[in-house]
């Protein structure tokens, strides 16, 4: 599984980074991003609940 944030819909209010830092993390532009490769799989729950708590749903994973 991969997680991608939509630069278009995100507002960078870091609830993702602050629910899954292994997963989400802050660009130098300013907006959510998910790591490269797949999330490890002890992160799952973690980075499903972040893509379910995003204000905007500014994220996916798939």
């Amino acid at each position: 599984m991969k997680a991608s944030v939509s630069p278009d819909l995100c507002i960078s209010c870091e609830l993702c980074t602050n629910l899954c830092p292994e997963v989400f993390s802050m660009g130098e532009d300013g907006f959510a991003h998910g790591i490269d490769g797949d999330i490890p799989s002890d992160k799952t729950d973690d980075a499903e609940n972040a893509r379910d708590s995003c204000p905007t749903s500014a994220i996916d994973i798939d």
